[in-house]
């Protein structure tokens, strides 16, 4: 009896299993998208949109080109209707003309660490790479360029100028431990994913239903066909043209008099 047990002891310590999981990720990680908007961010928070409350403005977007140059502009639309502007289509119904351009609007990264590098000795003799402390850094940076004027005059409204600035993410290895991050994207992913701005203010449900639309309404009553009961019929409505009768009943008719 301990016999077997012991052998089907054996037997489970050296058997072992492996399993493998398929993943995948998109072409821009989440990191380097969530790096230039935050830039973005940034950049806008440094400017003064309350100049253009209660004007009509219209915004300028054929000089931003650039990454992600859909979220500058709607960065850029949502910073002047939160100011109080109105948004027009075209400059020729606008007050105000502002032109934003985009200086730079990207990522870089960079790798350091604390050992000793690879040596290669004379022969077959190698030196391995020894790493102690890794520390890898991306930064994002935004640099984007606003002038106003009177879509009337011409005239520039102020000097403008143009506001930079950056995000940085960086993971820390010790020994092969890690990452332990730091730097600015992963403070405002705190902010914003804890304390009151991670709680739900609407949730959709968990199944899609839809509802009918209501019934069209019509100028003419409804009417009910009984079955097997005839419809009365309706008279017919008078011409327009019709004259008017008298008391009598007699239509009025004025002939008229030969010369």
């Amino acid at each position: 009896m301990q016999t077997r047990l012991l052998a089907t002891l054996l037997a489970g310590a050296l058997t072992c299993g492996c399993t493998t999981t398929q993943t995948s990720n998109t072409a821009r990680t989440a990191t380097e998208q969530l790096l230039i908007s935050n830039a973005v961010d940034r950049a806008l928070d440094k400017v003064d949109f309350s100049a253009f409350r209660g004007r009509n403005v219209y915004l300028e977007e054929k000089y931003i080109d650039c990454v992600d140059k859909n979220y500058v502009i709607a960065s850029l639309r949502h910073r002047l209707l939160a100011n109080g502007a109105t948004l027009v289509a075209a400059a020729d119904a606008a007050q105000v003309v502002v032109e934003a351009r985009s200086g730079g609007v990207g990522t870089s990264s960079s790798e350091s660490f604390l050992g000793t590098p690879e040596v290669v000795l004379p022969g077959m003799l190698t030196i391995p790479e020894v790493r102690l402390m890794t520390r890898t850094r991306q930064e994002g940076a935004a640099k984007i360029g606003l002038v106003a004027y009177d879509s009337t005059t011409k005239q520039v409204l102020g000097p403008g100028g143009q506001s930079l600035a950056q995000s940085d993410n960086n993971l820390w290895y010790a020994a092969g431990v890690g990452p332990f991050r730091s730097g600015s994207l992963k403070e405002d992913v705190q902010r914003s994913t804890t304390g009151r701005a991670a709680w739900s203010r609407e949730t959709l449900p968990h199944y899609v239903a839809f509802n009918p639309l209501p019934p069209a309404a019509t100028d003419e009553p409804s009417r009910i066909q009984i079955t097997g009961a005839e419809q009365p019929q309706l008279a017919p409505a008078p011409p327009a043209s019709a004259p008017e009768e008298t008391a009598a009943g007699a239509a009025e008719v004025e002939w008229a008099q030969p010369q």
